[in-house]
């Protein structure tokens, strides 16, 4: 791999594209594991990195870490077995108590935009697992290497909010009895988002997975989840497709689902989704 640090934006590339699905595209948790890569190299090249998953300095002496709430993936095309490609990713402010992290993935030879991603982020306490405002210092660390630049277009943004699924919804379909194991906890003890992908597809129809491609995926995380947890996954058809949506080829999508990551044991919300979906071309 080659490593080139400019003082705003951080450039990782390049990768060969080995971890593919049957269908031979590469699967959207992978990327999800290459931003995460990508993310972490970038606070340790950028001289501000501290203990733990991505905290600054002034971060870890406070005993503060990253969480994030949101996550907005646009799918331009999948990535087949063999391509070699690039990931761009930068931070920004947002709003008065939040970070914007984004990622571009290009295709290394022809700079072919492949998917972009938008995420928010906040500050926990890692001890009291409390929310807790950005302290004056960590602002100050942050603010030189903010970029204010857009991966996903203001008018592309996914705001809407993400339905909240029961088990009276329609036509729903319940996977349970999923239960993280140690190599599924990042750093801070959360299960990595890499799982909470996997487990979200689960539950999607296997004719889905088979005719369709995903070209977008917004996650809204609602709380956390230990390794002594179990869960459900939860899927449902929406009964509409949005006006606006946040797909390619800015056309409605051929499919859309509502989904849930909830506790096993008391029904509490964990991740809450939103995926859309369009029919595989002949040639994919």
């Amino acid at each position: 791999m080659e490593y080139m640090w400019q003082r705003l934006l951080y450039k990782q590339g390049n990768w060969q594209m080995i971890q593919v699905q049957q269908m031979k595209l590469l699967l959207p948790a992978c990327v999800e594991g290459l931003w995460r890569e990508t993310a972490l190299n970038h606070v340790t090249s950028s001289g501000i990195g501290g203990e733990g998953f991505g905290a600054t300095r002034e971060m870890s002496l406070r005993k503060l870490i990253w969480v994030v709430t949101r996550i907005q993936v646009q799918v331009q095309r999948y990535n087949k077995w063999g391509d070699e490609i690039e990931v761009d990713t930068w931070v920004d402010a947002a709003g008065k108590n939040g970070m914007r992290r984004d990622w571009i993935i290009r295709d290394h030879y022809t700079k072919e935009i492949i998917t972009r991603a938008t995420s928010t982020w906040v500050i926990m306490n890692r001890q009291t697992r409390r929310l807790s405002k950005i302290p004056e210092e960590v602002k100050q660390e942050l603010l030189p290497f903010y970029l204010n630049r857009l991966a996903v277009p203001t008018e592309e943004t996914d705001c809407e909010k993400i339905d909240k699924l029961t088990d009276e919804t329609a036509q729903i379909r319940i996977l349970s009895g999923l239960a993280p194991r140690w190599n599924d906890m990042d750093a801070n003890q959360h299960v990595n988002n890499v799982k909470y992908i996997g487990w979200i597809l689960e539950s999607v129809p296997i004719e889905v997975l088979e005719h369709y491609n995903m070209t977008s995926m917004t996650l809204e995380f609602r709380r956390e989840c230990t390794q002594s947890n179990l869960l459900e996954s939860m899927t449902c058809p929406t009964a509409r497709v949005m006006e606006s949506n946040n797909n390619s080829k800015n056309r409605k999508p051929d499919m859309q689902y509502t989904h849930l990551l909830r506790l096993q044991q008391d029904k509490a919300d964990v991740v809450r989704a939103r995926t859309e979906w369009n029919f595989k071309q002949k040639h994919q």
